[in-house]
């Protein structure tokens, strides 16, 4: 008979209970699992049979206490907790990553976002309280490798070959019957809810996604440097390109996080459609026509300049090595086409705080960055000034220069005000009071903080569909008060804002829009079957974004002549 006291009984059964637990929930939680339908799903989730406990236990089970292959039995045990530990740190990553930015998180490439992420969290939530939850995801990091080996452990004692017969007897009973149910499961296709299958492989498949992840991404290099060779535009003559806009001055406008959802998602698009309405009723007095549809980015929730290199290069950049390849090769992108039809190419890059020799690849014969704007007034959060003081300084420095080609400009302005988080959103003032930008000081001092908002996850959803319809008003009222009859604009949004707006199974679409007033413009266009107007339709034409800079040099070379 046992000697052990009770108390100590009940604490072993709770610990290796607890054990348990935390293995099976670090083998069965999926990295997805914010994308489950509301209710009890998430509950639902958790009756799975996970095969990696399966195929753990029998080897355990195998393995004897002693002898030569006892002393590798706990090493092998305490090997295999780790793993699973780090796996669970992958994991946690993977779930952030799909919450924010609606893809997991690649091992090989995104260690480059780590400064966006802590950025990001300064601006939401205040230095202080970023410093402590980086802090707390290391503690958490290790915590979490540490119990999983302490776990493992435990039940590798619990299972060991030398316990009295009987419980082990058990043991390899539950493990025989578990096993023949996840072979019956897997045969069967099983699945419970959101399409997750009961039969689980969740941490097996993590373990390769994450150790194929180098491998993967030396193959796409590879891939990738023979998609960049191919392009029909590389060698044309410059006599041969944007011959129907040889006469036009061209504005490319990115909106910062300007969706799709910012159009069709009921819960909050009635500021940006209100936007859209009234500066399609000024823009139509004013004399201008529009034509939009929809393009497919390839980024969403952030990661803004992948989006701005897949349409101005029409290649797919959806990662951080494709980017780097990218501006590293002699791509012919839209800029350079523009640049070497005759015009002037400037870029006009608010968000840019540093040195960006990608400026270069793009072709633009002067950047105005954050620095050489002339901004005088307060940052608002991570935009550093206001897009109407943008529009306003683009028109003193480029467009109402007197010594200016008309009809020989291309700008691609990159507009910030709609980017996370959302607070402080400026308010639009007359044009003639913009002056050097000290005039937005008393709203930001007035403003509601960035970490107060955040606070309430509705009014996050409302801000952001504010912030747009300012960018909206501050691009479209430009329009209205300085361009002339010669102006084509050309904007789009870069991506869908992150999932805490949209929901994690938002599209990837983003709202493109053409304006000028010349209809010629749009002859050029009309085998694209876009709708008339700022607002796409529903059924509108969804293109890849890549797709696009072809489509356009087609349109206006002079293959897309209609006469």
């Amino acid at each position: 008979m046992s000697n052990e006291k009770p108390y100590r009984r009940v604490v072993r059964h709770l610990t290796t209970g607890f054990a348990a637990v935390l293995v099976f929930l670090a083998l069965i939680v999926p990295d997805q699992i914010f994308r489950l339908p509301p209710g009890n799903s998430v509950f639902t989730a958790l009756l799975r049979v996970p095969v990696e406990a399966l195929i753990a236990g029998v080897i355990l089970l195998l393995l004897p206490d002693r002898g030569r292959l006892g002393r590798v039995r706990r090493p092998l045990a305490a090997t295999l907790g780790a793993l699973l530990g780090l796996l669970t740190v992958v994991k946690l990553i993977d779930i952030g990553f799909f919450a924010v930015l609606a893809r997991r998180f690649d091992p090989a490439l995104d260690w480059i976002l780590v400064d966006d992420g802590f950025n990001f969290l300064t601006d939401a939530v205040g230095k202080p309280a970023a410093i402590g939850a980086a802090a707390g995801a290391v503690v958490v990091a290790v915590v979490l490798v540490a119990g999983m080996t302490w776990a493992v452990l435990r039940l590798n004692g619990v299972l060991g070959a030398n316990r009295p017969g009987q419980r082990r007897t058990w043991a390899v009973r539950g493990l025989s019957a578990v096993t023949a149910a996840w072979v019956a499961l897997a045969a069967l296709g099983t699945q419970l809810i959101g399409g997750i299958p009961v039969a689980s492989h969740t941490a097996a498949e993590l373990a390769a996604h994450t150790a194929l992840a180098l491998p993967n991404d030396l193959r796409d290099r590879k891939r990738f440097a023979e998609e960049v060779a191919v392009d029909a535009y590389r060698d044309r003559p410059a006599d041969q390109l944007l011959t129907g806009l040889r006469d036009k001055d061209v504005i490319i406008s990115f909106v910062e996080s300007y969706g799709r959802d910012a159009l069709e998602n009921p819960q909050f698009n009635g500021a940006v459609l209100d936007s859209l309405t009234a500066n399609s009723a000024r823009l139509t007095e004013a004399g201008f026509a529009a034509r939009s549809g929809y393009l497919t980015s390839s980024t969403a929730g952030g990661g803004s300049w992948l989006a701005h290199a897949t349409f101005l290069s029409g290649l797919w950049i959806d990662n951080e090595q494709r980017y780097r390849s990218l501006v590293s090769s002699d791509r012919l992108t839209l800029t350079r086409a523009f640049g070497k039809s005759g015009h002037r190419t400037v870029g006009v890059e608010p968000g840019i705080t540093f040195a960006w020799p990608e400026g270069q690849f793009y072709g633009y014969d002067h950047i105005y960055d954050s620095h050489t704007l002339g901004y005088n007034g307060p940052a608002f959060s991570w935009s550093t000034m206001p897009d109407q003081y943008v529009m306003s300084a683009f028109q003193k420095l480029e467009y109402a220069k007197r010594d200016r080609n008309p009809g020989r400009l291309l700008a691609e302005v990159t507009l910030t005000s709609s980017h996370t988080p959302w607070a402080p959103v400026p308010s639009m003032v007359d044009w003639d009071a913009v002056g050097d930008g000290s005039v937005y000081g008393p709203m930001v001092a007035n403003a509601e903080s960035p970490q107060n908002l955040w606070k309430q996850s509705d009014r996050v959803k409302s801000e952001y569909a504010r912030s747009v319809a300012y960018s909206l008003d501050s691009l479209l009222g430009y329009l209205t008060r300085y361009a002339d009859d010669d102006m084509v604009m050309v904007f789009l949004g870069d991506h869908q804002p992150a999932p805490v707006v949209v929901g994690q199974n938002a599209t990837h679409d983003v709202p493109i829009t053409i304006i000028a007033k010349d209809p010629k413009v749009f002859d050029r266009i009309a085998s694209w079957g876009w709708s008339d107007g700022l607002k796409p339709a529903p059924d509108a034409p969804v293109w890849r974004m890549d797709t696009f800079r072809d489509r356009f040099l087609a349109a206006y070379g002079p293959e897309g002549d209609p006469h």
